[in-house]
């Protein structure tokens, strides 16, 4: 089932949560809504889901305006970060839930509720556990109960808020790889709100990165991380460096000195770079300062470095240096970008 959002605004009294968002998700895609608190993401998800409805704009499951039905009428699969399972219902039962209360009319016969229940159970990897009552089951456990029990209806979109937010980094991380594989098991469009950029980029298809209730930009994990097409994005997605610079007659200076760079255009910019592309250089145009601190990671070092800037407080910057690199606490050093962009404005 495909989904297309059109310039949909949501206002709570006159603040408006999300501003013109237009998204189209093709059916079967895994998609992640990613921004900090307050971006509009988990705004976004409930008015898909038909949890809240939009001040304007409209949003279609295929060719069909489902911009003010209900829940029940959109037929979305939900899955809460808190699980929301019912304790007084063992596993099997929290699964059929969904089906037992439907209309007389489009109930399921209970044998096939058992089969169906069955079979999501061995989906899940939980077979064995029916009987088991939620608190008996670890967090991971309960989160798979939660993602059946939303499968069960056969819902046309699956929707997850944080679904490992309450989770350990180890469980977490277990569970997004069984997601992604569970999803090209099914095929099922899926929509899933994270504040986790690790968890967005490892997982979906696309990513849709926001901020203050617009759509910063949607791509692939490679887009987003390597194309970025804002400042917001380039600093939110992974660790990265702002600096201001001015361009003139192609040449980049910092501080009024060029830094051996070249870019089209005239007048200031923000520069930005990430830790891992930069290297060591001699030369008197690069980067300078001293480094206040060195750390191990991994296979590399991770220096960080003071830049002078003219009786303000010093530009703090983070580098990746090879761990042969003679970089000593209190040493001056040298350095320079070698992949960059440059915002203008």
């Amino acid at each position: 089932m495909d989904v297309k959002i059109n310039n949909i605004r949501k206002e709570f009294g006159r603040f408006p949560a999300l501003n013109d968002v237009s998204l189209k998700i093709a059916s079967g895609e895994l998609i992640a809504l990613l921004g900090p608190s307050g971006s509009g993401k988990t705004t976004l998800l409930r008015l898909i889901a038909g949890l809240d409805f939009p001040t304007a704009g409209q949003i279609f499951f295929g060719d069909e305006d489902a911009s003010h039905h209900s829940v029940q009428e959109r037929n979305v699969g939900f899955v809460f970060q808190s699980y929301a399972l019912f304790r007084h219902m063992t596993v099997a039962e929290n699964i059929g839930f969904g089906l037992k209360v439907r209309p007389a009319s489009t109930r399921p016969a209970k044998a096939e509720i058992r089969r169906r229940v069955s079979e999501l159970l061995d989906m899940v990897q939980l077979s064995g556990l029916e009987k088991r009552y939620p608190n008996q089951l670890s967090g991971g456990q309960r989160q798979r109960v939660a993602l059946a029990r939303a499968m069960a209806i056969e819902p046309r979109i699956l929707l997850l808020d944080e679904p490992f937010g309450a989770l350990d980094a180890k469980v977490r991380k277990e569970l997004r790889r069984w997601l992604r594989e569970f999803h090209d098991r099914t095929g099922h469009t899926t929509v899933f709100v994270t504040h986790d950029q690790e968890e967005a980029l490892e997982l979906a298809d696309r990513v849709v990165v926001m901020s203050q209730g617009k759509i910063e930009q949607v791509g692939s994990a490679d887009d987003v991380y390597d194309r970025p097409s804002s400042p917001f994005v380039f600093s939110f997605i992974g660790e990265s460096t702002q600096l201001p610079v001015e361009l003139k007659s192609g040449t980049v200076l910092f501080q009024g000195e060029p830094l051996g760079i070249t870019e089209a255009g005239e007048g200031p910019g923000q520069m930005f770079f990430r830790p891992e592309d930069v290297e060591l250089s001699q030369a008197y145009d690069a980067l300078s300062g001293k480094v206040t601190a060195c750390r191990r990671l991994a296979g590399t070092r991770i220096a960080e470095i003071d830049i002078a800037n003219h009786g303000h407080a010093p530009y703090h910057v983070e580098i990746e240096v090879p761990l042969h690199a003679p970089v000593e606490l209190g040493s001056d050093i040298r350095f320079r970008p070698t992949r960059w962009k440059i915002f203008r404005g």
